[in-house]
């Protein structure tokens, strides 16, 4: 019997764990890429404890741990510097099993990548439509190169999915989230030991998480328009961080311009009818985009690409009906923590001194004399295990 074909469209993280995961289950995987290069953004990603495991099981945990900087699953402070709340790697460990990974988006893709065939992945290669297909009719996905049958097509294009709107016509598709983030990676002396951790201001907030290699990543963000750019990002960042505690400005000051990145932040705020349709699967934002304030979305596409595999692990010809096990095990979990998400969203990047002051309050309080509370809030997003 020939093996059963997938094709992967997007080599983000999603794309590459769903293909990843299918190879290991003996499926012939082509992976479409309409990038030229797979060169990424120079972005760091955090990986929260249920992601790991995805990765364990899929025999890359141990390299990610290998190039990655451990840190806890809070440490909050105020804009002048004060803490909110403060936890470390090795409470995270004893709660969870593991701390929070962060390491760089690139070295991630390219452990991913290591462990594919080298004829899986075809850049410069755009998705212009997908037909679904059923039980008795493969999938077909059409590129400006030619045609690709499959038995299963995966969907990982991203928030601005092409291939979400064409499957679910009435779905409203992504909406802007209301605020932008900024973010870059530089260099850090470790001879100068910096804490990580996410400051609280009125109407946005600025983190710093150290990497291995002697840089950090830095990320703030801000309550504007969508589609807005400045003419030097830099500069206009500094202007919006010279009142913050130290080392934020510095931080930000050291970064050279050009690496001083924006993103305009969007998610899938109103729940997709169903993950599938035919012998399509959509997984991580293009399935359910959400903002960065859990720090799930690379989580949540990994889990997808595991369960995934997990799910269609069996006959060809009843692909569509593992699919809906898909749908039913990955909803309702994901479209809670969108919604989650984007409630921490809106409490963060609130205008409202009053409000702040609230939100501040109460998890210093329930920090100090409640910690237990933290981990209820977030246990049942990090003891995710895979299935089988």
């Amino acid at each position: 019997m020939a093996e059963p074909h997938a094709v992967v469209v997007g080599s983000g993280i999603g794309g590459l764990t769903a293909a990843l995961a299918l190879h290991r289950k003996g499926w012939a995987v082509t992976i479409c890429e309409r990038a030229p290069v797979t060169d990424p953004l120079d972005l760091a990603l955090a990986i929260a404890p249920n992601a790991l495991r995805g990765l364990d099981a899929l025999d890359v945990g141990t390299a990610v741990r290998k190039q990655s900087a451990r840190h806890g699953v809070a440490a909050l402070r105020r804009k002048d510097g004060r803490w909110i709340v403060r936890t470390g790697p090795a409470e995270a460990e004893e709660r969870f099993g593991d701390s929070v990974r962060v390491l760089r988006y690139a070295d991630l893709k390219d452990i991913l990548l290591e462990q594919l065939p080298d004829e899986a992945l075809r850049t410069a290669t755009t998705v212009t439509s997908v037909e679904p297909g059923d039980t008795r009719q493969l999938a077909r996905v059409r590129t400006e190169s030619g045609e690709l049958n499959a038995d299963l097509v995966a969907v990982a294009d991203g928030v601005r999915s092409t291939v979400r709107p064409a499957l679910f016509l009435e779905h409203p598709g992504a909406v802007y989230a209301g605020f932008t983030c900024w973010h870059t990676i530089v260099p850090w002396p470790s001879e100068y030991p910096l804490e990580c951790g996410e400051s609280w201001g009125a109407g946005g907030v600025a983190g710093v998480l150290p990497l291995i290699d002697d840089t950090v990543y830095c990320y703030a963000t801000a309550n504007v328009p969508a589609g807005g750019t400045a003419k030097d990002e830099k500069r206009e960042l500094a202007q919006r961080l010279h009142d913050w505690h130290s080392p934020l400005p510095e931080l930000f000051a050291s970064a050279r311009p050009e690496s001083v990145l924006r993103s305009d932040i969007w998610h899938v705020d109103t729940p997709l009818p169903a993950y599938h349709k035919g012998r399509v699967a959509l997984l991580g934002d293009a399935a359910h985009a959400m903002t960065p304030n859990l720090g799930q979305g690379a989580a949540q596409a990994i889990e997808d690409g595991v369960v995934l595999a997990q799910h269609v692990n069996g006959s060809m010809a009843y692909v569509p009906t593992a699919l809906q096990s898909y749908t039913d095990a990955r909803l309702p979990r994901t479209a809670a923590l969108v919604q989650r998400s984007a409630q921490l969203a809106e409490a963060v990047q609130s205008d409202s001194s009053f409000v702040n002051g609230l939100r501040d309050t109460a998890a210093s309080i329930a920090g100090r004399v409640a910690p237990g509370l933290l981990g209820r809030y977030v246990r049942p997003i990090d003891d995710w295990r895979p299935p089988g």
